[in-house]
């Protein structure tokens, strides 16, 4: 009977401990576990732009008198929502220009800058303008060109359309950093994108 006894207790105790087991499957499938969620954060990324003009507001065609000043005012804006940039002139004289007319482009302080190794390039840095225009950038110092007082009829008489001095301007604008770190970009290298 001993035995039979004993066999009794290991087979409540094999149920015993299975019961358990089951017990705590349960409550494992059914407990309850910390979850939490944030909101989605959405990041957008819109383009950007530079966009420049390039005015003046005296015209472009003028009457040679000798000794006279003329008034001539071309300017560069950058317009609203540009990024920093490099803004560059470029000043393409006719063969006889020097001959006839004086310019002299505005380098005084914080203004164009002549780039090295170019004689007829010029640029300035310019922030980001945000909402609002930049402000304008005039070329030539005080606004003007003047013709030789030593200009001759003779000279003048020799001319026609095709030969008429003249002075052009071409305006560019470069992104000023050239990296993710904000680095500003080397202004020769800048320009060399420009002549791509």
């Amino acid at each position: 009977m001993k035995k039979i006894k004993g066999k009794s207790v290991g087979l409540v105790w094999a149920l015993v401990l299975g019961g358990v087991v089951l017990v705590v499957g349960a409550i494992g499938g059914t407990m309850a576990w910390l979850v939490d969620t944030t909101e989605s954060v959405e990041n957008i990324f819109t383009v950007s732009d530079i966009d420049i003009t390039l005015q003046e507001s005296t015209g472009n065609a003028y009457k040679m008198i000798p000794g006279l000043t003329i008034t001539k005012d071309p300017f560069v804006q950058v317009l609203k929502d540009s990024e920093a940039c490099y803004v560059f002139v470029q000043v393409d004289k006719s063969e006889n220009f020097d001959t006839y007319m004086t310019a002299v482009i505005d380098t005084g302080t914080d203004k164009w800058i002549k780039l090295d190794g170019y004689d007829n390039v010029y640029y300035r840095q310019v922030e980001a303008t945000g909402d609002d225009a930049s402000e304008k950038f005039y070329l030539l110092e005080n606004n003007q060109v003047s013709v030789k007082e030593t200009v001759t009829k003779e000279q003048m008489d020799v001319l026609t359309e095709s030969t008429y001095p003249t002075l052009t301007f071409t305006a560019y604008a470069v992104q000023l950093y050239g990296d993710g770190d904000h680095t500003i970009m080397d202004v020769s290298d800048a320009w060399d994108l420009v002549k791509r």
